[in-house]
C-alpha cells in the first residue's frame, strides 16, 4: 500500500502478528487503509499488536481506523509516538462518548418493552404536572408579594407587553376570526338549505362564535404567537446566564420576567377575544349578505333575537382562563431551558404544545360546567 502513502507491514511469529504502521496515516488514504484493516478484522490472525512507531503524519481519520481496528480485533496499540498520543486519546474520548444507537429491522412487538415505555412517559408527565403546579404556587406567592408592595409592580415592561402581545396581535387575530366567521356562514348555510332555513345560520354563526370559537381560535393563535416567545425569549436569557445575574443582584425572576408577561397577557386576551367575536360575526355576516341575500337589517334582526344575554360573557370569561395558563407554561418553559440552543428549540416546541392542550381541556372543562348550570 505504498502508493497510497500509508500502509503497514505484517510480521507473523509464534503466534503472535506484529502490524508495524507506516506512512501518512490521514484521509487521502482512508479508503485503502479501511479495505485493508476490515479484511485483516475479518481473518482475526490471533493475538495482534499494532506499532505505531513507524507513522509519519496522524489526522484524526486515520486515528479512528487505528482505534476502530485495535477495538475490533483486540490487539494492542504499542510505540506511540508523543506527538500522536494526544490525539489518539481526544478521538478515543469523542468515540465512547458518542451514544450508539443500533438499528433493529424485523423487530418484534414485546409487551413489557411497550409497557415500560408506557410508564416512563406516565412518570414524565407526571414530573412535569408537579413541576408546572409548583411554579403555580411561586407565581401566587409572587403576586401576593405584589399586591402588598405594589412599588415592586414594572409599568414600563407591562406596557411593552401590552404591546406586544396585544395590539401588534390584533392583524393575524382579525383576519383568522373573519376567515372562521366566513367559513362557518358559508358551510351552515349550506346544511340548513336542505330544509329551507337559511335564515338560522345567523343563529348558528352568533352562537358558535361568541360562546365557543372566538375566544378558543384567539388563546390558540396567542399560544402559538406569545406563549412561544415568552418559552424564547426568558430560554435565551438562560443561555446567556443574564437570569443567573439576575438571581446574584438580589431579583427575583419570576417578578421581573414572569408577572409583567402574566399581567399584559391577562389584559390583553380578553380584549382580542371581544375584537375576535365581532370581525368573525362581520365576517359571517357579510358572506350572509353575498350568499343568501340576507341585508344587514335582517341580519341584525335575527341577532338579536340569537342571544341572550350571557352568550357573549360565556365566551369572553374564559379569555383569562386561558391567557393564564399560555404565560404560566411559556414563562416554566423559558425558566426550564438549559445553557444551549438545542434546549430552546425543545422548551419552545413543549411549551406551545402544552399550553393548547391544557386551553381544550379548560374550554371542555367550561362546556360541562355551563351544561351543568343550565346556561
Amino acid at each position: 500500500m505504498a502508493e497510497s502513502g500509508a500502509f503497514f507491514e505484517r510480521h507473523e511469529a509464534s503466534g503472535s502478528v506484529m502490524l508495524a504502521a507506516r506512512g501518512n496515516w490521514q484521509v487521502e488514504s482512508a479508503a485503502a487503509l479501511d479495505r485493508e484493516l476490515a479484511d485483516l478484522a475479518k481473518s482475526r490472525p490471533g493475538q495482534i499488536r499494532i506499532d505505531l512507531g513507524g507513522i509519519d503524519s496522524l489526522d484524526t481519520v486515520g486515528a479512528f481506523l487505528l482505534l476502530r481496528t485495535a477495538r475490533s480485533i483486540d490487539a494492542s496499540l504499542e510505540n506511540v509516538p508523543d506527538g500522536f498520543a494526544t490525539l489518539l486519546e481526544h478521538v478515543e474520548k469523542a468515540v465512547e462518548a458518542r451514544p450508539h444507537h443500533p438499528r433493529r429491522r424485523h423487530r418484534h412487538f414485546h409487551v413489557g418493552e411497550w409497557l415500560d415505555h408506557l410508564g416512563e412517559q406516565v412518570f414524565r408527565i407526571l414530573a412535569n404536572a408537579t413541576e408546572l403546579l409548583a411554579f403555580f404556587g411561586r407565581i401566587l406567592v409572587t403576586a401576593g408579594r405584589l399586591v402588598v408592595h405594589p412599588s415592586h409592580a414594572r409599568p414600563v415592561a407591562l406596557l411593552s407587553q401590552l404591546q406586544r402581545n396585544g395590539w401588534a396581535a390584533l392583524p393575524i387575530v382579525g383576519m383568522l376570526a373573519f376567515l372562521i366567521g366566513v367559513v362557518i356562514a358559508y358551510q351552515g348555510a349550506d346544511q340548513l338549505a336542505q330544509f329551507g332555513a337559511q335564515i338560522f345560520t345567523v343563529n348558528l354563526l352568533a352562537v358558535s362564535v361568541l360562546r365557543e370559537l372566538g375566544c378558543l381560535i384567539t388563546a390558540i393563535i396567542v399560544a402559538g404567537r406569545s406563549g412561544s416567545a415568552f418559552t424564547a425569549e426568558i430560554g435565551a436569557m438562560r443561555v446567556n446566564e443574564e437570569v443567573d445575574a439576575m438571581q446574584v443582584l438580589g431579583l427575583d425572576p419570576v417578578e421581573v420576567l414572569v408577572m409583567p408577561r402574566l399581567i399584559g397577557l391577562l389584559i390583553s386576551l380578553p380584549l382580542l377575544t371581544f375584537f375576535a367575536d365581532f370581525v368573525g360575526i362581520a365576517g359571517g355576516g357579510l358572506m350572509c349578505w353575498l350568499a343568501l341575500d340576507i341585508t344587514p337589517p335582517v341580519f341584525l334582526d335575527q341577532l338579536h333575537g340569537a342571544l341572550n344575554p350571557l352568550t357573549f360573557w360565556l365566551g369572553v370569561i374564559k379569555a383569562p382562563f386561558f391567557a393564564f395558563v399560555i404565560a404560566m407554561v411559556g414563562c416554566h418553559g423559558g425558566l426550564e431551558v438549559e445553557r444551549s440552543a438545542e434546549s430552546v428549540g425543545h422548551h419552545t416546541t413543549a411549551s406551545v404544545v402544552r399550553s393548547i392542550f391544557l386551553i381544550l381541556v379548560l374550554d371542555a372543562g367550561f362546556s360541562i360546567l355551563f351544561a351543568k348550570l343550565h346556561v
